[in-house]
């Protein structure tokens, strides 16, 4: 659920964010969302500790030389966030990942507001639902009005919902994309080489309790999404074999993003909401 008060959190960070922004860029107008540019600027020779992701593998095919590519922003760039609302999104106590991505999406969609750009917010699960890309208050208060009663139900047709994007998402752009990502690495992989073309953050959100398992003994597990029920015990060596696949698909995922130059993110609810919005923006 969306508050107001922490819409009015949201404004004190924007603040924050804009005072760090303008010490680190003075004299050049940056966006707090966009980070990396989209426009290719210009070249320069590769440095230790430049990202691997900027190198351009087409002069080192040529030459055999190490060039990075270096960037321009474009201020009219849109920004497109979309956000899981798929039954598994629904789990968590206190806070659920849903809500967590939510706020994540709210927040991206405000401080793109602020910069006066425009942002358009779309949800998936069986279906995709979209909205048109807008600036304002009155923008952002169908964004929170829409999460804050939307149905949790079905389950992530997210190659589907991408492949439909791809088609209305119109010039280059930058997409956030908040889901729990706990479907097939070939669904994951299929649907971002639909968004290729645009400069992308992928945010994944889970509970502390799927990333740990600290449970043991005898449980009955329901899935969210299929309503079957699993009668299992829980002891160490499950709980090693579990976090040794979850791990494995994470680790996957991360590996797809920076194969692709996508920036990843994997958090868990119980981190503060702020923390996160700092390290996204990084």
């Amino acid at each position: 659920m969306i508050t107001t008060e922490f819409l009015s959190q949201l404004d004190r960070f924007n603040l924050v964010i804009k005072k760090r922004v303008t010490s680190s860029y003075t004299g050049s107008r940056r966006s707090v969302i966009h980070g990396r540019g989209i426009t290719i600027k210009d070249h320069r020779i590769y440095s230790t500790g430049d990202d691997f992701r900027s190198i351009d593998w087409r002069i080192f095919a040529r030459t055999d030389d190490l060039y990075i590519r270096r960037y321009e922003e474009d201020k009219s760039l849109t920004t497109h966030i979309i956000v899981d609302h798929s039954a598994s999104m629904n789990f968590g106590k206190g806070i659920t990942k849903f809500d967590y991505a939510s706020m994540l999406g709210v927040g991206m969609a405000y401080l793109t507001m602020k910069e006066n750009e425009k942002f358009q917010f779309s949800t998936f699960s069986e279906e995709l639902e979209t909205f048109k890309s807008k600036r304002g208050m009155g923008h952002l208060a169908e964004m929170v009005e829409h999460l804050n009663n939307i149905k949790l139900i079905g389950f992530s047709k997210f190659k589907d919902a991408m492949i439909k994007y791809k088609k209305m998402i119109g010039s280059r752009a930058l997409v956030v994309i908040i889901s729990d990502f706990l479907f097939s690495i070939d669904e994951i992989e299929q649907g971002l080489f639909m968004l290729g073309d645009h400069d992308m953050k992928i945010i994944q959100v889970l509970d502390p309790v799927e990333r740990e398992l600290l449970f043991s003994g005898d449980f009955r597990l329901k899935d969210s999404e299929t309503k079957n029920i699993l009668r299992t015990y829980i002891n160490p060596r499950l709980r090693i074999g579990y976090k040794q696949r979850l791990e494995g698909h994470i680790s996957k995922i991360a590996k797809l993003c920076d194969e692709l130059g996508v920036d990843f993110h994997i958090i868990t609810t119980d981190k503060p909401i702020f923390d996160t919005f700092y390290d996204i923006l990084k």
